[in-house]
């Protein structure tokens, strides 16, 4: 039996290329997050070399990573959603006002009615802005932005007054530590401080490893690729576009829920400024993790390692001396341009591959 070398060579390297083009990206963001950090532990120290440092950078933004998951898999189907920021909002004060009134005696409660609250919170807009979006076929940015003023409108009717969460069972939960095996730094006094995670930075990781598998290994996670690669091709592969494109919002509303609850766990408060920006700051992140605004091309790993890159590089500026919030923003606007080439360069070569 004949065996044709020069199909099989081919096909190697069509794979490899393939390989490559999928995987650069989140080769780029992880080699970036290294090279900062490592630049930080030599040239800077100030806290950078106790483990603890990069723990903290997890406990501050726990709900962040989850957001911008929820972020990333909107974005691979070509969509967009920045809503999630004041649905986080609104579900700190929803949740607050609860645990108030349970703290009172005025209702009765606990702290899973409130998870239960903030969940139920999230996929309301995962479905209402999914629905407008997959079958109304009404433009994403335009249905997110007006979930963006509805969820601030609400809030404000929730209560306009910033709330201190005093219920003892949640309070307790909020200062919850999970020590790292092995991890800590000696204080001053000499004594072994070991280092640790709140429990958001559990919840948080169980999202990603859990979207990870979906995208990864699901027909679900394959549809999201091919709806954000090509409507008409996914289409003429018998993929439900529309319902692919829902349940992508569904997902992104039960993030922000889900995010929304570790928002609170970690500040034990509501207010109406909570979470502002986050939804940029989401964005931002999918957009260092390699996903690509046309969609089609993200992963789950390089938005966590885009979270932690746009963090490092806030308290690097901030480690510097450069308190001033407008060279934080100057300098992700810099990093946010420089990825932006690097997708640029990165779809060009496709395009030539494909031609």
């Amino acid at each position: 039996m004949s065996v044709n070398t020069n199909a099989l060579g081919s096909n190697k390297l069509k794979k490899r290329a393939s390989i490559t083009d999928t995987n650069l990206l989140l080769i780029i963001t992880i080699a970036v997050f290294i090279v900062m950090y490592v630049c930080a532990i030599l040239f800077l120290k100030k806290g950078f070399t106790k483990p603890q440092m990069f723990f903290n950078i997890l406990n501050e933004n726990a709900s962040l990573l989850v957001l911008s998951c929820g972020m990333t898999l909107v974005m691979i189907t070509g969509g967009i959603d920045i809503s999630v920021g004041q649905v986080t909002c609104l579900v700190c004060m929803s949740c607050a006002v609860y645990l108030q009134k349970v703290d009172e005696g005025l209702i009765k409660g606990n702290v899973f009615t409130s998870v239960l609250i903030a969940l139920a919170i999230g996929l309301a807009f995962g479905i209402v802005q999914g629905f407008l979006v997959a079958y109304m076929e009404f433009q994403p940015f335009i249905v997110t932005l007006a979930g963006l003023f509805f969820a601030k409108g609400m809030t404000t009717i929730v209560s306009s007054d910033r709330i201190s969460v005093t219920y003892k069972p949640f309070v307790d939960l909020c200062r919850t530590e999970v020590n790292v095996p092995f991890l800590g730094s000696y204080n001053k006094l000499k004594v072994w401080v070991p280092a640790y995670v709140e429990v958001g930075v559990i919840v948080a990781l169980l999202v990603v490893i859990v979207l990870f598998c979906v995208l990864r290994w699901t027909k679900l996670g394959r549809n999201f690729y091919a709806v954000g690669g090509n409507n008409q091709s996914a289409n003429m592969l018998g993929i439900n576009v529309k319902l692919t494109k829902f349940l992508a919002h569904v997902l992104c509303g039960l993030c922000a829920g889900i995010g929304g609850y570790l928002f609170f766990l970690h500040a034990c408060s509501g207010s109406p400024l909570h979470a502002q920006g986050a939804e940029m700051n989401a964005i931002a992140s999918s957009i260092i993790g390699g996903t690509l605004l046309s969609g089609g091309v993200g992963n789950i790993i390089g938005t966590l390692f885009g979270v932690l890159s746009l963090s490092t590089i806030k308290n690097i500026v901030t480690s510097l001396g450069l308190e001033d919030a407008w060279w934080t923003n100057i300098t992700v606007g810099v990093m946010l341009c420089i990825f932006l080439l690097v997708q640029s360069v990165i779809l060009a070569r496709k395009n030539k591959n494909k031609k």
